[in-house]
């Protein structure tokens, strides 16, 4: 199987991993207009459990490093399967509240306050469970990271006030959204060995791990998507009959949005041998950056906004700019 050999490269894939993260929810706006995000969720799954499936059987299958794909899965023992599954039951219920957050507050709010709650949680976690890094640097940056949270929220509880909206409920759903992601992470790196090259018997290797873990998200979805079609957060219920409605192409784009997403996980996961699980995750969470330069700029979320209100959105990338600086050399050496 493919393995990265160096923390330089790793610190490239977790790039990735913050494009892509960053980056996927902008096919559910596109979609938005016409397809309700409940349907939009199921194919976004797919898209997941596609992408994990063929990287297993390709990267994960091709070369002399580790173990390959098919037989790292049945090798792995029954704890092993649970963590990684439990790993995307605890992704997916996190996802769907943050990706209904998206639909009420916007790209802009949800990513920082729900992610970036996700990132500082989810390193101080993945630390305790393996201390790699430099823990002043480490933490430091994630207090930055924390301080473009409270300067978004900040931004956008003017803009709110500003047009006599309630952000309230969104801003709820991002933040429980946000506790629930901190902890996925942790559960999937639980379950694979630490080395890849020559892998623990009954640990799973990258790209099993990836595979089970989607296979969590992909069964859940069947309770926590239905339960959302059911009783929607917005809008009236809705049936499975109008799922199959949709145009091949809308269709296409909630498939497209699982598979950017799931190359920054599977990404993420590699990378995170050399780089550590929580600079590799923290990196990867620095997405809050990414989405929120799609909201402000792209999808002009902040369009008509006070000079107060920019110069804190001014303030906010900064912050996060330079506390994802410091997660980087928090790995070097």
């Amino acid at each position: 199987m493919f393995v990265i050999e160096t923390y330089s490269l790793a610190v490239v894939f977790c790039f990735v991993t913050m494009f892509c993260w960053g980056s996927w929810a902008n096919t559910q706006k596109l979609a938005a207009d016409n397809w309700r995000f409940e349907l939009f969720y199921w194919d976004y799954v797919i898209g997941i459990f596609l992408l994990s499936l063929l990287f297993g059987l390709t990267m994960g299958s091709t070369g002399t490093m580790g173990r390959p794909f098919l037989e790292d899965l049945q090798q792995a023992t029954l704890p092993n399967y649970f963590k990684a599954f439990v790993g995307g039951v605890i992704f997916n219920l996190a996802n769907i509240l943050i990706v209904a957050a998206i639909a009420i507050a916007g790209m802009s709010v949800s990513f920082p306050i729900g992610i970036g709650l996700a990132l500082v949680l989810g390193v101080i976690i993945n630390y305790i469970s393996e201390q790699k890094g430099d823990p002043v640097l480490l933490f430091l940056g994630v207090g930055l990271v924390t301080s473009a949270i409270v300067l978004d929220a900040m931004a956008y509880r003017q803009i709110s006030k500003d047009s006599a909206k309630n952000p309230a409920k969104g801003i709820k759903l991002a933040l429980l959204g946000g506790v629930l992601m901190s902890l996925f992470y942790f559960f999937v790196q639980q379950s694979m060995s630490l080395n890849f090259n020559s892998p623990l018997a009954g640990k799973f290797t990258p790209y099993a791990a990836v595979f089970v873990f989607s296979l969590g998200i992909l069964i859940s979805n069947f309770l926590f998507n239905t339960i959302l079609m059911k009783r929607p957060i917005e809008g009236s219920p809705i049936g499975y009959g109008e799922y199959f409605k949709g145009k091949w192409s809308i269709h296409g784009v909630g498939i497209l949005g699982g598979i950017i997403w799931c190359i920054g996980m599977s990404f993420s996961i590699i990378a995170s041998e050399q780089a550590g699980p929580a600079i590799s995750y923290g990196l990867g969470q620095g997405a809050t950056l990414v989405a929120a330069l799609w909201g402000v700029f792209i999808w002009k979320e902040f369009k008509g906004a006070s000079r107060k209100v920019h110069f804190w959105l001014a303030a906010m990338f900064a912050c996060f700019i330079t506390g994802l600086l410091l997660i980087i050399y928090a790995g070097v050496g």
